[in-house]
């Protein structure tokens, strides 16, 4: 496998030279280090480079400021950030370069060992991969390519099981888009999502989503098992006073129950009045619907909204759970957030599980549910069905 360019930016002598070293004998890089800053930005502007490796506090240019150069790079390679500061101050960088669209693969607190640079290498060769298959998968940005895709079938709910923290049995499940292209394979929603988006298609996805949703829980039904679902609802939609009407009208129409569903309020977007967004929230769940805040503590999402909204359910975003083991305040906010909601009468669900560690820990502080990698991907509805099977439910007899 052709070896990663590597920049690494440290003005400290002993650990400009250890850094190198330490790169150099792992293998699989071409390893470069500069001492400072501006600097960097010279080699970044005339080379390419795979990852950068800086440290935080360095002369003339800081960490910071290097990260806010970077992201104005046209070609931005990924970063890994070191430091000796404490691991909040480390956090807090990383959230400078993921908000500027950057790729961090590591918040490396000093000194920097083997099992370090293993981990950032391991996260190389899945961006490499990632990026590969991207390379063959091009957005596609026609209207009518997409809009002919959702009305043949080849759009659809998969759905991602929720696994209870206190049985370990699947207890619902989260509806999630995919693409079947007949030539790219099934196509993740990043790699459509935008243009969808751009094309303002995402009430008709809604409804889509909703109807295959409900057609699923009807064929896992007929083999003995009843399942919640949760479905995305971009924020904005609530702009629309009767959409709450709709829905309820459109799923009694299905022969669904109201309670079965659960609609995840997404941060991408936002109603163009506050007035809108609690008015068309409250409707949701006086009309029977679950509702929930997806990606607790990614964005915009705040305590304000969390106690003055009537969420049944709260979604902790995995940004939250990753690291959280090793990661004391990361550790100690999912803990309070538990807490929290608890007392509100909320069902705690976090995302993005993706090690043994994080399941164990969630159970520890009580959180409800969780779902993930490491529990299972979205799969479609008769995949689901085997998952039930699986886990100890029996068919009934027709």
């Amino acid at each position: 496998m052709k070896p990663y360019r590597l920049l690494i930016v440290e003005d400290h002598p002993f650990q400009h030279e250890f850094l190198r070293n330490l790169f150099s004998n792992l293998g699989g890089f071409n390893v470069e280090a500069v001492w400072d800053g501006a600097t960097a930005l010279q080699r970044l502007n005339t080379h390419k480079y795979d990852l950068v490796v800086t440290d935080l506090f360095m002369p003339v240019m800081d960490g910071v400021q290097l990260i806010q150069g970077i992201a104005r790079l046209a070609d931005a390679p990924a970063l890994a950030l070191m430091s000796v500061a404490s691991r909040r101050m480390l956090v807090s960088a990383g959230l400078v370069a993921k908000n500027l669209d950057l790729d961090v693969l590591g918040l490396i607190s000093k000194p920097v060992d083997t099992c370090d640079i293993i981990r950032l290498r391991d996260g190389l060769d899945k961006r490499r991969s990632e990026l590969d298959t991207s390379s063959r998968r091009p957005i596609q940005s026609a209207h009518p390519c997409l809009l002919a895709a959702m009305e043949n079938g080849e759009v659809q709910a998969w759905f991602q099981p929720k696994k209870s923290l206190r049985d370990g049995r699947i207890c619902s499940a989260e509806a999630l888009v995919r693409w079947r292209h007949p030539h790219h394979g099934a196509l993740l929603p990043r790699d459509f999502l935008p243009a969808l988006q751009r094309f303002g298609l995402e009430d008709k996805l809604l409804w889509l989503m909703l109807e295959q949703t409900i057609e699923a829980q009807s064929y896992w039904r007929r083999h003995g098992c009843e399942v919640p679902v949760s479905i995305n609802l971009p924020t904005h939609l609530l702009d629309s006073h009767d959409l709450a009407d709709r829905l309820h009208d459109h799923v009694l129409s299905l022969g669904a129950e109201p309670a079965s569903i659960s609609f995840e309020l997404m941060e991408t977007s936002t109603t163009e009045s506050l007035s809108d967004y609690y008015a068309g929230a409250c409707r949701l769940r006086m009309k029977g619907f679950g509702l929930a805040q997806d990606d607790f503590g990614q964005g915009f999402s705040s305590y304000i909204n969390l106690i003055s909204t009537p969420f049944s359910e709260l979604k902790i975003d995995r940004s939250l759970v990753h690291g959280c083991v090793n990661n004391e305040s990361l550790a100690i906010a999912l803990q309070s957030l538990v807490e929290l909601s608890r007392k509100l009468g909320l069902t705690v669900i976090a995302e993005g599980v993706e090690t043994q560690d994080e399941l164990e820990f969630l159970r520890k502080i009580k959180c409800d549910q969780a779902q993930g990698f490491l529990i299972c991907a979205a799969v479609p509805p008769e995949k689901f069905l085997e998952l039930l099977l699986d886990d100890g439910l029996r068919p009934t007899t027709d």
